[in-house]
């Protein structure tokens, strides 16, 4: 069995999908308890940033085009165009219109910072992420962000076949299902990986 400080060998954060699309108030896609999770990510990325460690962030985009995901988010047809690259959308919360594939402003990412941008819910699949990780010699992934059941859960599994120890941040992920975010939790620990409070991981980075 892996001991704890094992488990975070060589470490890398993803942010999974923290964008205005699904953060910012009025947003499509509006996920209201991903604003909670703010200062837990503000902690985790200082934390990586300070020590050196790899960050990641990832971004949800729909294509202008018909595909499957049409099916099961149709905020993403025309005319609302959720989460379309370089679409501009007015959020109440700030004034003013952003691009609503961006990552929010409270956690946007820095120049040393990889972005991922992915046209499906997991982060491996289709991108560079695997070979981004292995250049600078991860072992270890923390996962934040939001969906927990979807984006989130997808990435998680992905990391595990990719054979990265992978730890989802129970107070840095969300949801707008409290039930689904609860049984991803639970059956991701039990099966995939290790789950763990950002407070309780922060005092095992090293």
């Amino acid at each position: 069995m892996l001991t704890p400080a094992e488990r975070l060998s060589r470490p890398a954060l993803v942010v999974v999908d923290m964008q205005n699309d699904f953060v910012r108030v009025g947003a499509p896609l509006e996920v209201a308890d991903a604003r909670a999770t703010i200062s837990a990510h503000r902690a985790l990325l200082d934390a990586f940033r300070r020590r050196g460690f790899p960050v990641v962030y990832t971004k949800f985009i729909t294509r202008p085009g018909y595909t499957l995901l049409w099916e099961w988010s149709p905020q993403c047809r025309p005319p609302t165009r959720c989460c379309w690259k370089g679409h501009p959308r007015f959020y109440p919360d700030v004034g003013k219109e952003l691009d609503c594939t961006d990552i929010i402003q409270e956690i946007y990412p820095e120049p040393d910072d990889v972005v991922i941008e992915k046209f499906g819910y997991g982060a491996f699949h289709g991108t560079p992420l695997a070979d981004r990780l292995r250049e600078r010699g991860v072992e270890s992934l923390l996962i934040t962000g939001t969906v927990t059941q979807i984006c989130v859960e997808e990435t998680a599994r992905e990391a595990f076949h990719h054979h990265f120890k992978t730890t989802l941040v129970t107070d840095a992920v969300s949801s707008y299902v409290p039930d689904l975010h609860a049984a991803t939790l639970k059956n991701f620990a039990m099966k995939f990986g290790w789950v763990e409070s950002s407070e309780n991981l922060l005092k095992l980075l090293t």
